[in-house]
C-alpha cells in the first residue's frame, strides 16, 4: 500500500509580510470627500499594525490619476513588483481605489495577484482574497464600481450636453484651428490664426486644390485645410453628437462664404469627378447587360474600346457576371454620342421639358430616389424567390445608391447646395456650344461629370442619365 506524504501548511503568522499599500486620488474633489493622499494612508498604515508575523510596507501613491485605467506609474510598478515575486500582500483603503473598471479589477486579482500568490486587501469591504469568501465578494463589489463609473460618465456628458444646448463650448476635447478657448467665459474666441482660416476659404473660392492652400499657408497637411473649411464651428455653429447647436463663440466667417465654400466642395467631391484621368467619361459609363463598371481598354493602334469589368479578370471584385455577354464599343463613338447629346440641350429641356413648373431638385431627387425603391423592392423579390449572388449584388449597389440620395436630399434641405450646383450647371449647358470647343480634356471632364450622373451602354445602345 502506497503511503500518502503530509506536508505542513504554513500559517500566515510564520511568512514574513511583505506589503503593497496602494493609494490613488485622481481630483481635488476626491481629497475633500475623504480620499486624500494622507487619509489614504494613515489608514493603511494603520491596518498593517494589526496584521500578524513580520510586517514591512511599502507606498505605492498614485497621484491625480484616473482609476478607469491601468496606465498609472505606481500601478505598473505594483504589478511588475508582484510578477518578480516582490511582494505577498496588497492593501487598499476602497477597492475602487484599485480601478473603477469591473474589467482591470478581475484581471488584476484572477491574472495578476492570485496567479503569483499575492493577497489582495479592501479594508473599507472587509475581505481579502485569501478566502474564497473574499474572491467571490470582491466579484460583486466590482461591478458597483463599474456601475459608479459609469454613473460619473453619464453624469458628465449630461452636464456637457446642457452647456452646448446654452451655446456654450463642452470641452473635453481639441479646441479647433482658429480658436482659442476661454475657460472663465466657457466660450471660444478667435486667435491669431483666425486670419489664416479666412485665407483658407478664400484661395478654395478662387479655385485652389486644399494642397496647395495647405503648401501655401504653411499647413502641415492637406487634411487640417480640409478639416479648417468644413469646420461649422468657424460660423458659429456647434456640432455636438451630430446635432448642431447656436454657439455663443464669434464667427470666423460670414455663413454665406461658408455656403458657397460647401456648393463648391460637393461638386469637388463627386466621386466620379477624376480629375487625374486622361479619358473623357471614366468611372461614368456602365455595362446594361449585368449592371458592371466599363473601362477604357487599349485596342492596338487603333483607339481605345469601353469593356465591361465583367469581362476582364484584372479586378475579380467588379465582376457582376461572368457570362456577360456586352459587346465592347469603341470609346470614341460613345464620346461622339454623349457630347452630341450635350450639344442638344435647349432652355426648355435644361428647365425641365417646357413643363408649367420645372421640379425642384428635391422633388427631382424624391422622385428618383422612389423610382430606385420599386427597384429594389422587385429585386427582393426575385431574390426571395431563386437567391442568388449577382442579385444580391445589385440589391447592395442600390441600398447605397439609395443611401447617397438621402444624403443629397438632407444637404438640399439644409443648404441648398445641390440646386446652387444644378443653377450652375444649366448655365454652363445653355452656352456649351460656345465654350465647349476652347476646353481641355479636363475642363470638359469636370462639366460632363458635374452634369451626367450615369452612362448605360447596353448592345450599341447608349442612355444618359442626366443629374438635374
Amino acid at each position: 500500500m502506497a503511503k500518502s506524504k503530509m506536508r505542513k501548511i504554513q500559517s500566515e503568522s510564520d511568512k514574513p509580510i511583505r506589503l503593497a499599500l496602494y493609494i490613488r486620488v485622481s481630483t481635488d474633489r476626491q481629497a475633500e470627500e475623504g480620499y486624500s493622499i494622507e487619509v489614504q494612508k494613515e489608514r493603511l498604515i494603520a491596518y498593517s499594525k494589526t496584521m500578524d508575523g513580520q510586517v514591512t510596507y511599502e507606498l505605492y501613491i498614485d497621484d491625480g490619476f484616473s482609476g478607469a485605467t491601468l496606465e498609472r506609474p505606481a500601478m505598473q510598478r505594483l504589478i511588475l513588483d508582484v510578477q518578480n515575486k516582490v511582494l505577498t500582500h496588497i492593501c487598499v483603503y476602497k477597492l475602487d481605489r484599485l480601478s473603477r473598471s469591473q474589467k482591470d479589477t478581475l484581471h488584476l486579482i484572477e491574472d495578476v495577484f492570485l496567479p503569483n500568490d499575492v493577497a489582495f486587501i479592501s479594508i473599507q469591504e472587509s475581505f481579502n482574497t485569501a478566502t474564497a469568501f473574499g474572491r467571490a465578494v470582491v466579484g460583486i463589489l466590482s461591478v458597483f464600481a463599474q456601475l459608479e463609473r459609469e454613473n460619473i460618465y453619464e453624469r458628465t456628458r449630461s452636464g456637457m450636453q446642457k452647456r452646448v444646448e446654452a451655446g456654450f463650448w463642452p470641452g473635453g476635447g481639441g479646441v479647433p484651428f482658429g480658436y482659442d478657448y476661454d475657460l472663465e467665459r466657457g466660450i471660444l474666441i478667435p486667435n491669431a490664426d483666425a486670419e489664416t482660416v479666412r485665407q483658407v476659404y478664400d484661395l478654395y473660392l478662387k479655385g485652389h486644390s486644399l494642397q496647395n492652400i495647405a503648401n501655401m499657408l504653411g499647413l502641415k497637411y492637406e487634411k487640417l485645410a480640409s478639416q479648417i473649411l468644413l469646420r461649422k464651428t468657424n460660423i458659429g455653429i456647434i456640432d455636438y453628437n451630430g446635432v448642431e447647436y447656436r454657439g455663443l463663440h464669434e464667427p470666423i466667417v460670414p455663413v454665406e462664404v461658408y455656403e458657397k465654400a460647401m456648393a463648391l466642395h460637393a461638386q469637388r467631391s463627386e466621386k466620379k469627378l477624376v480629375a487625374s484621368s486622361g479619358h473623357l467619361l471614366t468611372g461614368l459609363v456602365y455595362c446594361g447587360v449585368c449592371g458592371a463598371k466599363m473601362r477604357y481598354q487599349k485596342w492596338g493602334n487603333a483607339g481605345f474600346k469601353l469593356v465591361c469589368y465583367s469581362q476582364q479578370i484584372s479586378k475579380p471584385y467588379l465582376v457582376k457576371d461572368p457570362d456577360c455577354d456586352n459587346e465592347t464599343v469603341w470609346a470614341e463613338d460613345i464620346e461622339r454620342a454623349v457630347i452630341a447629346d450635350l450639344m442638344e440641350m435647349t432652355a426648355d429641356r435644361i428647365n425641365g421639358g417646357g413643363e408649367d413648373r420645372p421640379l425642384s431638385l428635391t422633388e427631382t431627387l424624391q422622385k428618383k430616389k422612389l423610382l430606385l425603391e420599386q427597384k429594389l423592392r422587385r429585386l427582393y423579390d426575385l431574390y426571395s424567390e431563386a437567391g442568388n449572388s449577382i442579385l444580391l449584388g445589385s440589391i447592395n449597389e442600390l441600398t447605397a445608391e439609395i443611401k447617397k440620395l438621402d444624403e443629397k436630399l438632407r444637404e438640399e434641405e439644409s443648404r441648398g447646395l445641390w440646386t446652387k450646383n444644378a443653377e450652375a450647371a444649366r448655365k454652363t449647358l445653355l452656352n456649351i456650344r460656345e465654350t465647349w470647343p476652347y476646353m481641355d480634356t479636363r475642363e470638359q471632364r469636370s462639366l460632363i461629370c458635374s452634369v451626367i450622373d450615369k452612362i448605360t451602354v447596353t448592345h450599341n445602345a447608349v442612355r444618359i442619365d442626366y443629374k438635374y
